[in-house]
């Protein structure tokens, strides 16, 4: 008998570099580690606020630490991460509230496509330098990521709707109770 499966959420956001490298080394070793992992779009913005914390970008030595420390983790672990050009227009006031709606109505719809819009949406912003915030953009995502037209316009149409907005909420709220006890937003349960 093989080791016991456990269930690891990982609480993300397209927005945070760190969330993709650990999305992708997550989805390359579930298997090997026997896990089931639960993707959990969440609002890092609201996580943020949440725990006072700012964005390393806001915070010189930590903005300069995270550069150099992208670069390394890119290469070690074969992800294209990049800085988009505008960095502060995309992070800090663009940001993500729009994806991370239908990333939430991807979830609640179409769950076996969430990994593969994420995906798209973070190699947009962080690999591409494209947006994320315009509808043609998430629908572009959606569409690479190997969803109809007709399916992503439709899932599109809901991200203003009280049940993605309250699910967002809730997920970003429950990342931040996890955080109360545990300081992380990657979640190990038996």
């Amino acid at each position: 008998m093989g080791p016991l499966l456990r269930t690891v959420e990982l609480f993300y956001d397209v927005l945070s570099p760190y969330s993709w490298l650990g999305f992708e080394v997550l989805c390359r070793y579930q298997n090997i580690w026997n896990i089931n992992l639960q993707l959990r779009p969440s609002l890092i913005a609201g996580i943020m606020k949440d725990s006072g914390n700012k964005p390393p970008a806001l915070l010189p030595r930590k903005g300069q630490y995270m550069a150099n420390d992208i670069k390394l983790l890119r290469h070690h672990f074969q992800i294209p991460i990049q800085f988009p050009k505008d960095f502060f227009s995309v992070i800090i006031e663009k940001g993500s509230l729009s994806a991370m709606r239908f990333l939430t109505a991807v979830s609640l719809e179409h769950p076996e496509m969430l990994e593969k819009v994420s995906r798209e949406l973070w190699m947009r912003i962080w690999s591409k330098d494209e947006d994320i915030t315009e509808p043609q953009s998430i629908l572009a995502a959606a569409e690479k990521a190997g969803m109809s037209a007709e399916q992503a316009q439709g899932l599109l149409e809901k991200i203003s709707t009280p049940k993605v907005k309250n699910q967002l909420k809730e997920t970003t709220e429950a990342a931040c109770r996890y955080g109360e006890r545990s300081g992380w937003a990657l979640c190990l349960q038996q």
